[in-house]
């Protein structure tokens, strides 16, 4: 970590100011990061210490400051709505990041060096003005010595350094964030990063996006509306990718009309395109927003820009599938067990309290006919009731969620009777009828019957080896007791409870011994030639006592 912070001295004082600019400085001086200003910076900050603005505002101006990586970070936490509070991520919503092109000469030499051959060697001819730009990258069009017409994405001059660095800082003060506040150990800040960091160096590698397109087109091989580009891998590396140039008009509303299939047909494409993806194949284009979708003149749609799609397991899959009809017949039961079986619920969960949300949450939809139910609201009502329980679900349904959100937005202005819950029905019946299967319920056994069968013959192994261990002596046992300082505080107040009254118990022996000896009349044997071994046993006693007594009160805990 110091090594980290020597090496990005810089950088880290960029942070320091930037969060201290705008009101962090109470961050900034529990990480140690205001220690690297200088003392008169630190004096003379500009601290906005009555800052009107909302704690989300703020943090959403933070990122803008700092660049690429963490308005990118940010754009990649706008989609946890069960970890983050709605009022950060509609500011989260509202990132940018436009920035301007970078020159062509520098689009040249980035080609030149990742393909290994000069441009005019790889294309026939490439267009100097870019199409589009972005924080990470451009794009331009060009097209190829055997005549096909692509385009061609260039990753930004010396961005993966600066990339990492931040990445490094950000992981850095991620743990030092989680150990200095406490409160933030239930979030799991850290693995939460390393997620948002995992799915950000994804979108860094275009080999990645990629393979994520020849993915998705193989989905819809047989489909003859959607459309998806071809990647030319010989014109490709981690920096620049060359795919088919997609021709057609973005998703504008006004210019829909003038197409031959119509706003109603689009949307029906659209949304059947998707749970396609979502609940029979498993893997989605998750960023379907309108710059991503062209609407070509043959009636086609094509799909571009894969840099951020994802992967559901079958477990997912079921379990939204659950959750969808379990929505759809008003079980509260059934929504419970989807979401206990898709999320990390924490130990300390309120059932009960858990289970009236959900029930106020169905009982929003009771009566109300399929087509006025909004998908997209229901799963935002949802992720707001798993953020309340502090339950950290799969990131991949979040990230659906927010797609859907994105899908809904669109079909609304295509064709506002549309129902997108009524077009998903059909999806998750076909996907949890294939569960059950004959087929798929014998592969499933025998999958189980391999598992266990593997465990018994590895049992014998594993046995001998914790034999060995506690013949060697080197077997632990660790016993978890909650609350284990109340029950200590229990443990010590009955064992002075329990001394005390020893203490009683000797004195009253004491006395009943002196007040005996006196009623018999003996000659009680002297000490020192003046005191009595009764009466020096008494005293004794008493102090004892009252020295015992006194540590006991002292301890309060009586």
């Amino acid at each position: 970590m110091i090594g980290k912070r020597i090496r990005h001295f810089k950088r880290y004082q960029d942070v320091a100011r930037t969060l201290t600019r705008h009101g962090f400085d109470f961050f900034a001086q529990e990480t140690g990061l205001l220690q690297m200003l200088s003392l008169p910076k630190r004096i003379f900050m500009d601290k906005e210490k009555d800052d009107p603005r909302n704690v989300g505002e703020r943090i959403r101006l933070v990122l803008e400051d700092l660049g690429t990586t963490f308005i990118k970070i940010g754009q990649i936490a706008s989609t946890r709505a069960d970890l983050i509070p709605e009022e950060i991520l509609r500011e989260l919503a509202k990132l940018q990041d436009n920035v301007p092109p970078f020159p062509f000469e520098q689009v040249s030499e980035i080609i030149e060096e990742e393909l290994g051959a000069p441009v005019q060697e790889i294309f026939s001819w490439i267009e100097e003005k870019e199409i589009a730009a972005a924080s990470i990258g451009q794009v331009h069009k060009a097209r190829l010595h055997t005549g096909e017409l692509v385009a061609v994405k260039v990753q930004r001059p010396q961005i993966r350094p600066t990339v990492e660095t931040d990445l490094e800082i950000l992981q850095d003060l991620a743990a030092l964030a989680e150990n200095r506040f406490k409160q933030l150990g239930s979030f799991q800040i850290r693995d939460v990063i390393d997620e948002f960091v995992r799915s950000f160096r994804c979108e860094m590698d275009y080999t990645v996006e990629a393979r994520n397109a020849e993915r998705i087109a193989r989905q819809f091989t047989d489909d003859p509306v959607i459309r998806i580009p071809a990647i030319y891998w010989d014109y490709s590396t981690k920096a620049v990718l060359t795919m088919d140039f997609m021709d057609g008009q973005k998703l504008n509303m006004e210019d829909i009309e003038k197409n031959s299939i119509g706003r109603k047909k689009i949307a029906e494409h659209l949304v059947r395109a998707l749970f396609h993806q979502v609940l029979i194949e498993g893997f989605f284009h998750a960023d379907p927003h309108p710059g991503n979708i062209f609407i070509q003149e043959n009636g086609r749609i094509a799909f571009i820009d894969f840099g951020m799609a994802c992967r559901l397991t079958p477990d997912v899959r079921e379990n939204f599938a659950l959750l969808i009809i379990a929505m759809m017949q008003h079980s509260t039961e059934d929504m419970l067990k989807a979401i206990l079986h898709s999320g990390a619920i924490p130990d300390d969960v309120d059932i009960r309290r858990l289970t009236a949300d959900l029930d106020d949450l169905q009982e929003k939809y009771v009566g109300v006919p399929l087509s006025r139910i909004s998908l997209a609201e229901a799963a935002d009502e949802l992720l707001l009731v798993a953020f309340r329980h502090r339950i950290r679900l799969p990131s991949e349904l979040t990230l659906l969620a927010k797609c859907l959100m994105t899908l809904e937005g669109i079909v609304e202005k295509l064709d506002p009777d549309l129902s997108i819950m009524d077009m998903a029905e059909p999806f998750g019946r076909q996907l949890l009828e294939d569960r059950y299967k004959l087929k798929k319920l014998a592969g499933r056994a025998r999958r189980s019957f391999q598992d266990y069968g593997e465990i018994m013959l590895d049992l014998p192994k594993q046995l001998k080896s914790v034999l060995h261990s506690w013949n060697q002596g080197k077997t632990r046992f660790e016993i978890n007791l909650q609350k284990t300082d109340v029950f200590l505080k229990k443990m010590d107040r009955v064992t002075n409870q329990v001394s005390f009254s020893i203490s009683l118990l000797s004195f009253s022996i004491v006395m009943a011994a002196l007040i005996v000896a006196s009623a018999m009349g003996r000659e009680p044997w002297i000490l020192f030639g003046r005191l009595s071994v009764i009466e020096v046993g008494f005293a004794m006693a008493s102090l004892m006592g009252l020295l015992l007594l006194i540590s006991i009160f002292r301890s309060g805990r009586f």
